[in-house]
């Protein structure tokens, strides 16, 4: 992962906007894909010589008025503009600490608790590094007969890119191990040594399915959405989830997928041996 990710992600953001998205005239013989700097520069009002410097590293810090006008500029969504402004704190934590705890293996008490109260609803709580580390029954059923739950500790972004079951769970696997690695940058920096070994081992294991990603810098996490799933026994399932960020200290999450149909919601019942109508869909 470069030691850059503010300053790639703005170009790859620059390069994926057309002057059509942000009002201006295409002009001709183009050979910059999206926006030129100077294009760039004048329409979030800072001058051109910054914006190199900001795309190169050369600073770091920009303001947050400029990240604001380039948020502009560049027609960010909401997510996008969240993961600019994680950038920036995680290069200023790069500068205070350059020793980060390591990825947290167990959960508190409380939210055990909570995991229990969830009953036959799968959640799953997941570290920095996408390890496992608690579920709920409901969950164990739902992973454990494709594989998820294999290794110890079990780790999903291993799964997604090296078990190679993991193409018929996941059908739409390239949206996956997009948000998968999306997930690992914007949990973790280029200079946690967790992160790196762990990219290491997944560049050699993987290829360029996980390198070409991880270099990517427009990959963005998703917090919500509807992913499709394909269970042994109970066939394919739509599954909407639910990212709930645990305190920044733990430096977990937890998961919670529910039935995004009514099929989903049947087949799911029918899994977790509990009446119809337990886990009801939340969509259509």
């Amino acid at each position: 992962m470069s030691d850059n990710e503010l300053g790639a992600f703005l170009r790859a953001r620059r390069e994926a906007v057309t002057p059509a998205e942000a009002g201006l005239p295409a002009g001709p013989r183009r050979r910059t894909p999206g926006l030129r700097r100077t294009e760039l520069a004048m329409l979030a009002g800072i001058s051109v010589e910054y914006l190199a410097r900001l795309e190169q590293g050369r600073d770091r810090n920009p303001s947050p008025q400029v990240l604001g006008a380039l948020s502009e500029a560049l027609r960010l969504p909401l997510d996008a503009r969240v993961h600019l402004r994680n950038l920036m704190k995680s290069g200023m934590q790069r500068q205070m600490c350059a020793v980060r705890p390591g990825p947290a293996r167990e959960v508190r008490a409380t939210v055990r608790a909570l995991l229990d109260r969830l009953g036959p609803t799968p959640a799953v709580v997941a570290n920095m590094l996408g390890e496992t580390v608690a579920h709920t029954d409901g969950y164990a059923r739902l992973a454990g007969p494709v594989g998820l739950l294999d290794g110890d500790p079990p780790n999903r972004l291993r799964f997604v890119f090296t078990d190679p079951r993991a193409r018929e769970v996941f059908p739409d696997w390239d949206r996956v191990a997009d948000q998968e690695v999306g997930a690992l940058s914007f949990a973790v920096t280029g200079s946690d040594a967790h992160m790196a070994e762990l990219a290491q081992e997944l560049t050699v294991t993987a290829g360029r399915a996980f390198s070409d990603r991880l270099r990517s810098p427009g990959l963005l996490r998703a917090r919500s959405g509807v992913e499709r799933f394909v269970h042994p026994e109970a066939g394919e399932l739509r599954l909407a989830y639910e990212v709930l960020e645990l305190p920044e200290t733990d430096g977990q999450h937890m998961v919670v997928h529910l039935p995004a149909d009514e099929a989903t919601s049947s087949a799911l019942d029918g899994l977790m041996g509990r009446r119809p109508g337990t886990l009801r869909a939340v969509g259509g």
